[in-house]
């Protein structure tokens, strides 16, 4: 019994790892509201023009809401904002 016990126990620990890792290894999510230009230039689609651009609109219109919201951006639009799903916050 002690042995079907010990042998369970490591087959749920090693079942573990890869996900432990996956989250670890995941990039963390940006906050759009108040992240730099030059972080917003990291994120997939970006670049430092449309950073720029995110910054400026959220200084001029406020925060976002929504990816969506985005879309206000100029250059920015529904495949831009579909790649940064998981990857933003607000």
């Amino acid at each position: 019994m002690k042995y079907l016990l010990s042998c369970t126990l490591l087959a749920l620990s090693l079942s573990a790892a890869p996900l432990a890792l996956a989250q670890e290894n995941a990039p963390q999510a940006i906050d759009i509201n108040h992240a730099t230009a030059e972080t917003l230039a990291e994120l997939p689609g970006i670049g430092e023009v449309k950073a720029q651009a995110i910054v400026e609109d959220r200084e001029a219109n406020g925060p976002f809401a929504s990816l969506e919201d985005l879309t206000r951006v100029s250059g920015i639009g529904e495949g831009t904002v579909h790649d940064l799903e998981n990857r933003v916050t607000f």
